[in-house]
């Protein structure tokens, strides 16, 4: 198993989630903790009936997946997640070690394992299918997905496009057109299902359901977000796939033409260009000649292009790329990839096919953003290349795009179980790009007895930093280093409206500087009581109750009493204020 700490668990979650599951911790939810090969996987008691699985992959740099059975769908990694790997951390007797399942089949006869299956079919029919299909792929290893039969029954096209007219129709009163499209978007899940089955068809018909039924009454929805214009964007990109994965005659191509262009005319008045690639992509095909010779090598000026691409070009190529990586046509991929300057499916796709050096070596030359290195160092991490990911990935900190924090946070977790030195540097290149806590109490980690250095070096940087977008993790890393000083400057200039951030400070600094919090909050809370901002008294009472403590922090009861009458004294005719100040925590 990798190296691990709290401060990496806590860089994947929220506070929130580290705190539950730091509970769920501590009352022993964890169980069945088996680790099998680069697997850890677990059993997490939670609020339903049956456990939550938990099931990690790992190597030689660290984490590389986790997943969960819980419905959690919001930031970072669960709560049972990081109750596992709690346990893991801190009881790792806890973990059952197995052997990898390969080294369990090894030994076997082919007899001993044709009894297994059977039992195992006996006992889970539905299981055979999974089977059947690896025994195919292994006796005919040239059958792809696109080779499978095709589907004998079409999809009826009626009941899809009435759903979508009731998805829009419940939520045409909704201010929000998010819930509606997503519910759109599980329909095109529906049809990229039927595309990974090499089934073109049937992709075509429910897209064009959806397509035909959301054009008719798209403007029913609240589109003050703009978002529901944008997702003709999302249809086209589907529709286009699906037109280049099937087989359409003469005829089909002339009926999905005129129904193209009849959408398209409905939603010319609104900006909308959702259409122009689809009808693109119709009418070339892949018969296209242009096309066809940079798919068979010869790569000209204006690559798969007869002049000069249009805007939509690139688009074009990333799904025609991924229909020729599904048919396994991966030296046609190669040349399209080449001739479109699609430099980062180039080079991953030279590692996926074991060719790592050749992509290293070309990146060295053809890289140019941050967002290519990182792509090529995640494949080359999948490939098992864990050093030539990392070099990669440092060197991507140095190129040119806007993922560099993202980066150097991979690259350092990625470096601790093989450079600790490397770690160290790209963990602190983050720091310096976006401070935050975590990366604070990492670092503290990673520079092990080089702290004392390097801690004033970050206090420093923070000091000097100018960005207000920076106070919550300025305060944050102040507090912990028991700079209340400094933590009071960074939010004495900010907005009442953040105090979030602020009260942390005021209540770090009651015992410190409880004279700043009087100043400070008096005048927050008579800035609110002097406006007339009666929806804000609760705001103004948050903030007199911390001055109240800052009072008494000094033994100064009557001063409080006093200031707390005139109070009252001068808003008596604020029934609402004057109600809240007589609370008994603040007479």
């Amino acid at each position: 198993m990798p190296k691990l700490s709290e401060a990496t668990i806590r860089q994947h979650t929220i506070p929130q989630s580290f705190e539950r599951g730091q509970s769920y911790y501590r009352a022993g939810s964890v169980h069945s903790l088996v680790q099998r090969g680069d697997r850890l996987r677990a059993r997490v008691e939670g609020s339903e009936a049956n456990d939550y699985r938990v099931d990690i992959g790992f190597d030689q740099g660290g984490i590389t997946d986790v997943t969960c059975t819980c419905p959690y769908d919001y930031e970072g990694w669960c709560k049972h997640i990081v109750a596992t790997l709690l346990t893991y951390l801190h009881q790792p007797e806890q973990i059952e070690q197995r052997r990898d399942f390969a080294e369990v089949l090894a030994p076997l006869s082919r007899e001993q394992l044709q009894t297994i299956v059977q039992n195992l079919a006996d006992e889970q029919p539905e299981w055979m299918d999974a089977v059947e299909l690896q025994i195919a792929l292994l006796t005919e290893p040239q059958v792809t997905p696109s080779q499978k039969a095709p589907r004998r029954t079409s999809v009826d096209p009626k009941p899809i496009e009435r759903q979508v007219r009731r998805i829009i129709d419940r939520y045409s009163e909704d201010w929000n057109d998010e819930p509606a499209l997503d519910e759109i978007r599980d329909m095109i899940q529906k049809a990229d299902a039927f595309l990974e089955q090499g089934d073109g068809h049937n992709a075509l018909i429910i897209l064009g359901a959806v397509i035909r039924a959301y054009v008719e009454v798209w403007m029913n929805l609240d589109g003050s977000s703009g978002e529901s214009g944008a997702f003709f964007e999302e249809l086209g990109d589907a529709f286009t796939e699906a037109i280049l994965s099937a087989e359409l005659s003469d005829q089909e191509i002339e009926q999905w033409q005129e129904e193209l262009q009849n959408w398209q005319e409905e939603v010319d008045g609104y900006g909308v260009e959702g259409f122009e690639m689809s009808l693109t992509a119709l009418e070339q095909g892949w018969d296209y000649p242009p096309l066809q010779e940079v798919l068979q090598g010869e790569i000209g000026e204006w690559g798969a292009w007869e002049g000069e691409a249009p805007s939509f070009a690139d688009d074009l190529a990333r799904i025609r790329l991924k229909i020729l990586e599904r048919q396994e046509r991966y030296q046609e991929y190669l040349y399209l990839a080449e001739a479109e300057g699609q430099t980062d499916r180039y080079l991953q796709m030279l590692a996926k096919l074991g060719r790592s050096q050749e992509a290293i070596a070309l990146a060295e030359q053809e890289m140019r953003t941050v967002n290519e290195a990182w792509a090529l160092a995640q494949t080359l991490r999948e490939q098992g290349e864990l050093e030539q990911a990392l070099q990669i990935a440092v060197k991507g900190l140095s190129l040119d795009g806007y993922d560099h924090y993202r980066l150097a946070i991979w690259a350092s977790e990625l470096a601790e179980g093989m450079d600790q030195e490397t770690a160290l540097q790209t963990r602190l290149k983050a720091f310096q790009l976006q401070p935050s806590l975590s990366d604070y109490l990492k670092l503290k980690e990673l520079a092990d007895h080089r702290w004392a250095s390097l801690q004033p070096e970050l206090i420093t940087q923070l000091r000097q930093d100018p960005s207000s977008l920076n106070a919550k993790a300025k305060t944050a890393i102040f507090l912990e280093a028991g700079l209340i000083d400094d933590a009071i400057a960074t939010v004495t200039p900010l907005r009442s409206s953040e105090s979030y951030i602020i009260y942390p400070v005021v209540d770090a600094a009651m015992a410190h500087r409880p004279e700043w919090v009087i100043e400070n909050a008096r005048d927050r809370a008579e800035a609110i009581i002097d406006a007339g901002q009666a929806q804000y008294y609760d705001h103004a009472i948050d903030w007199l109750r911390r001055v109240r403590t800052a009072y008494l922090q000094l033994g100064q009861k009557q001063e409080w009493k006093r200031y707390h009458t005139a109070l009252l004294q001068t808003h008596d005719r604020q029934r609402k204020l004057v109600a809240l100040l007589q609370q008994p925590d603040l007479t």
